[in-house]
């Protein structure tokens, strides 16, 4: 039996008006508490007005829409964005979300409530404004957490002026739905509709500071250099060839961020500073590649004559399963919907749903992206696809809501 029906016109009209907000040619620049993203905001929170949903800001950004006094499911995501980022990332989640409680509102459905977290995209950190909420980062301590551009998290919550109000209980919450872009090429290059999340996978990074010696680029004899970027190759290819016995094709690393000193052409680089990153849904196998990472250091300080320094950057984020029984509710609405077209999978990025796994029962959805593009202006799905995420997101919830 189903309990409501959503509107996929009226839910696609909405995606595309909260694309407006910081749009930037086909993407959006919508950071965490800037103008754009504060605007937005108070527009998707009019729109949950509208559906009779009760609306509230707490003190980290935040922004919910409540079914009522009673317990509910919550669904929904975040629409910050990344410096240049796609317009659906996050957004698709929070309108899919506001669609659902809007359709079983107006049904007398069940009780559906949606959220909208803030600063998933990690402007003061990494799902920040979830990480608050859930109580695994104090307000306290998120409010040091500094931006590239100066603004701390405390100065920039401070928009938020009167409509902060106080942190909501997790207990009046039966469970967390959550849908997103894949940002990978999985089902777009299986043709597939929708990806049952089993899991999301852990997280950690270094930041390596690697110190040779300065010199003349035209004199220094090659035998006789402690070039620091040399080093870094070294690693780099240590790396590709100590990881290739261990991983799975769902395993990846990577040196994101290099920076050289003093970065000039004539000159012997004397210092490098780069980062690692590894993510695997396997704790063990993370244990693994770490030890790889550790080896390559030292062969790489070995080989050069370089003095090698590692800071663990952040918290390691462990791998977090999905729950069973929701995972299984999915299955079911994505059989019903979409026959034959989705698979389950894991979640190669992190998400605000990991935050809220220990509180709850939390499952996720995906939808294709088209040639496996995000975190850029490119970053697109096919109307189809999105119209029939909506539609299994509306039937899990339904089959998983309370009363």
């Amino acid at each position: 039996m189903h309990r409501f029906s959503v509107d996929p016109a009226r839910f696609l009209s909405d995606l595309h008006t909260l694309r407006q907000f910081g749009a930037c040619g086909p993407g959006v620049k919508r950071r965490a508490f800037t103008p754009e993203d504060i605007a937005a905001r108070d527009w998707i929170a009019q729109q949950m007005q509208e559906a009779g949903l009760q609306t509230h800001f707490d003190p980290a950004g935040n922004l919910f829409g409540l079914a009522g006094d009673g317990p509910s499911l919550l669904l929904g995501s975040h629409s910050d964005s990344q410096p240049e980022g796609g317009w659906l990332d996050g957004a698709l989640g929070v309108i899919a979300a506001l669609e659902i409680a809007r359709a079983s509102k107006a049904a007398g459905g069940p009780a559906l409530s949606v959220v909208n977290f803030q600063d998933e995209e990690g402007r003061f950190g990494a799902l920040t404004g979830s990480s608050v909420w859930s109580g695994k980062l104090p307000l306290a301590e998120a409010d040091k957490l500094v931006a590239t551009d100066g603004e701390s998290f405390a100065e920039a919550r401070a928009s938020l002026g009167a409509r902060a109000g106080d942190f909501l209980p997790h207990d009046r919450f039966t469970g967390f739905l959550e849908m997103h872009i894949e940002q990978g090429p999985v089902l777009d290059q299986a043709g597939e509709a929708i990806g049952v999340v089993t899991g999301i996978v852990g997280l950690r990074q270094l930041q390596v500071t690697i110190t040779g010696q300065q010199n003349h680029a035209g004199t220094t004899p090659m035998a006789q250099r402690k070039d620091a970027f040399t080093a870094v190759t070294r690693l780099a290819t240590a790396l590709e060839t100590g990881m290739a016995n261990i991983v799975t094709p769902q395993s990846v690393w990577t040196i994101g961020h290099l920076r050289l000193e003093p970065n000039a052409s004539s000159i012997v680089p004397g210092r490098a500073v780069c980062t690692i990153q590894w993510r695997d849904a396997s704790a063990d196998r993370l244990d693994r590649m770490e030890t790889v990472i550790t080896n390559a250091l030292q062969e790489a300080a070995a080989q050069t004559g370089c003095a090698v320094h590692v800071d663990r950057l952040r918290h390691d984020l462990v791998p977090v399963p999905l729950d069973e029984g929701i995972q299984s509710a999915c299955a079911q609405a994505a059989q019903e919907i979409a026959p034959g077209s989705w698979r389950e999978m894991p979640s190669g990025a992190l998400h605000d749903a990991s935050n809220l796994a220990d509180l709850m029962p939390v499952g996720m959805l995906f939808v294709p992206s088209i040639n496996g593009i995000s975190h850029a202006f490119e970053e697109d799905t096919h109307e189809a696809d999105l119209v029939t995420g909506l539609k299994v997101l509306a039937r899990s919830a339904d089959i998983l809501a309370p009363g």
